[in-house]
């Protein structure tokens, strides 16, 4: 067991969303007060339960192998070590206010690219509901019961995914493009990491990564920004996120990504931490069209 103190006021639930691939994501359970998680580590799969004690204080106990590097790693993982210097808000006023709405919202760092890369590659060019969908059933087919007494469970391992052939994916909702990029990832993977552990996030490992086929920006950047804390990663290719930031930023209600980066240019190297503060607390733009209807691709 270990306490800590962050620096500055955390809001569990808004920061750690994006850990969370959907409501009832089998390796996650997260509250105002509480994270519990199953995840890979570099020194072998854990569990982390993380408590608030008080306003800015945790108290957290981890299980399994991966324990030690778990606890150490709790800090970070609840933004500890997001870095504000250098960015001034005062530039725009949607993003004033923005910051007051969430000036407790930090950026995150979990340390480990094996945990986010499968359900960002099932996010690619589908609703998130299909994404969360896909997610939960195939944690629930292909993944282990985590270590410790949370009825949680861990994501399926590189190398398990790896030796999968992308007919086994269409049955949990994924087709075969999608299902040879997560192949690919995962091959990457498990020939990185020592002794079937998961592979750490370090400039080293984003940067060939993102030489693997599937791996694309929008891809990469989300994966930066949640593993590695990156401020500055921008989601370009996102089909909602470049419409959202000119919406907010000049009154637009569609854009292009080359407008968005062109709005968001002030702002480095804090464009990726502005394109989270105005998703969270700016409207988003007025919708045209039909809703898009969504056919299951299992039932094809």
């Amino acid at each position: 067991m270990r306490t800590f103190t962050v620096p500055l006021p955390v809001d569990l639930l808004r920061s750690l969303r994006p850990l969370v691939a959907s409501t009832d994501d089998p390796t996650i359970r997260l509250r105002r007060d509480r994270l519990l998680r199953a995840s890979a580590t570099p020194e072998g799969p854990g569990t982390l339960d993380l408590r608030r004690i008080a306003e800015r204080r945790f108290e957290v106990t981890a299980f399994g192998p991966g324990a030690s590097w778990l606890v150490e790693q709790a800090p970070a993982l609840v933004g500890a070590e997001d870095d504000l210097a250098g960015f001034d808000p005062t530039r725009h006023r949607a993003i004033q206010r923005a910051a007051h709405l969430r000036q407790d919202l930090r950026l995150i760092s979990s340390g480990c690219l094996d945990d986010l890369l499968v359900p960002t590659i099932l996010a690619q060019r589908v609703t998130s509901r299909e994404a969360a969908r896909t997610w939960t059933r195939m944690v629930r087919a292909w993944g282990h019961p985590a270590p410790g007494p949370h009825p949680l469970r861990l994501p399926p391992a590189p190398a398990e995914l790896a030796t999968r052939r992308y007919w086994e994916f269409h049955r949990l909702g994924v087709e075969r493009s999608r299902a040879e990029r997560i192949i690919a990832i995962a091959r990457h993977l498990s020939r990185k990491a020592v002794d079937g552990h998961a592979t750490v996030a370090d400039p080293t490992s984003l940067a060939a990564l993102g030489r693997v086929r599937g791996v694309g920006a929008w891809t990469l950047a989300l994966v930066s920004r949640v593993t590695a804390g990156d401020a500055d990663a921008v989601e370009v290719g996102d089909f909602h996120v470049k419409h959202h930031i000119g919406y907010a930023l000049a009154g637009e209600a569609r854009g292009t990504d080359e407008r968005m980066l062109e709005l968001l240019a002030p702002f480095a190297p804090h464009r990726g931490r502005v394109v989270r503060l105005l998703r969270s607390a700016t409207p988003r733009p007025p919708a045209f069209g039909p809703r898009r209807r969504i056919i299951p691709v299992e039932s094809l």
